[in-house]
């Protein structure tokens, strides 16, 4: 889609909502909100993922700033909630009233009452990380309001083009996406002041001391959802090829993939399903020895951060943002192949590489973990975001 389209379709969409974002404009004045607020956060939900962990990081680096969370979106487990709920931070979940195509109306209405608490707020801020609900707001807050996006993904670029003249900031956790965007916008011939909009902020983990760790059998690890970009079936089939051939190798899967391991797979895997303990989660990241990805698209996944953080050999599908952090044969190993039965193969003489040389693993292995240091510091990403949105 041009940005021109997207600008007419939305155009179009605010003349048509136009009395019921008034209706809830009124509504939010008769009934103005009763905490103060200058932060607003606009997060899909508190489901187990990347992402979401993401703005779990953010909101703590600002809760001393006491921001309210808007939750919009459906959640499919809401396992990270609790982490959310921190001292000094109030959370709205609106998905009951405005993510159902029923009753749309209903999202509009609360756009107009958001929008009249935000317009009530002195120097406000609204920030949406991943939420498609944050760029329907950014019509209906005043112009003073300092508009920040957080995209990891360029799923949605074609889409929120047509916000691109109301955001203030626009950060991208990849180089990748930023690139991206900025193609995206020469194809359209915006003006300079929009690309200058435009910024690339890296993600944090905790960054533990160096601990080597020795296996004899090579500890695989796969982390994260079960969704079709994943392709969790590639690693399932790598799984049984090494099987196959009696080398010295171990499958684990965290996530719910279950429903895609096949039932001879499963016999010889270990299957965790969802983890929202954090120290289980690390402690499994510190006992293995591979991250293995066959992801057909991505940013830059959390677990990827988290396994270089600790000195673990990431393997993974060359796509979007990965190549941006992933040195193949210096900080982990890429596989460069495109079709699926390729990738299989690529995958089974990479692990066959790793098993026979434990020099070249450990190598590797130091390579990711100084490279995290380097890069991924919690302190930086929180004085970063702290100048961006409290400034």
């Amino acid at each position: 889609m041009t940005y021109r389209a997207a600008v007419i379709k939305k155009n179009i969409e605010l003349a048509l909502m136009f009395p019921f974002v008034a209706l809830g404009k009124l509504a939010g004045r008769l009934f103005p909100i009763k905490t103060k607020h200058r932060v607003f956060l606009f997060f899909p939900s508190a489901d187990i993922g990347g992402s979401v962990k993401v703005n779990i990081d953010i909101t703590n680096c600002i809760r001393d700033r006491q921001p309210l969370i808007i939750f919009s979106k459906k959640p499919k487990n809401n396992q990270f909630k609790a982490l959310f709920e921190s001292k000094g931070v109030r959370i709205i979940d609106l998905h009951k009233y405005i993510d159902n195509k029923l009753y749309h109306f209903v999202n509009f209405f609360f756009r107009g009452v958001l929008s009249a608490w935000i317009n009530k707020q002195e120097r406000p801020v609204i920030f949406g990380g991943e939420s498609l609900f944050f760029y329907k707001m950014l019509p209906h807050v005043k112009r003073t309001t300092k508009k920040i996006e957080l995209c990891h993904l360029n799923t949605w670029i074609d889409f929120s083009q047509a916000f691109a003249k109301y955001i203030d900031i626009r950060i991208f956790s990849t180089p990748k996406i930023k690139r991206d965007v900025e193609n995206q916008y020469r194809i359209n011939h915006l003006p300079q002041s929009l690309f200058d909009k435009l910024l690339f902020i890296d993600n944090k983990v905790d960054i533990p001391p160096y601990q080597e760790v020795t296996n004899g059998v090579l500890q695989v690890i796969y982390v994260g959802r079960g969704a079709p970009q994943k392709r969790v079936h590639l690693i399932a089939e790598i799984a049984r090829k090494m099987h196959e051939s009696g080398h010295p190798v171990h499958f684990s899967f965290v996530g719910d993939v279950e429903n895609i391991i096949p039932e001879e797979v499963k016999q010889y895997c270990t299957l965790y399903g969802n983890i929202k303990d954090e120290d289980r989660l690390h402690k499994l990241y510190t006992n293995s020895d591979v991250l293995l990805l066959t992801s057909a698209y991505e940013g830059l996944p959390i677990v990827v951060m988290d396994m270089m953080a600790r000195g673990k050999v990431v393997v993974s599908t060359a796509v979007d943002g990965i190549p941006d952090y992933i040195n193949h044969g210096k900080n982990g190993l890429l596989i460069k192949e495109t079709d699926e039965s390729k990738i299989v193969q690529r995958g089974v003489e990479l692990l066959k590489q790793l098993i026979q040389s434990p020099a070249l693993r450990k190598q590797i292995g130091l390579e990711s973990y100084h490279y995290a240091v380097n890069h991924f510091s919690g302190k930086t990403f929180c004085e970063t975001y702290r100048k961006i949105l409290l400034d």
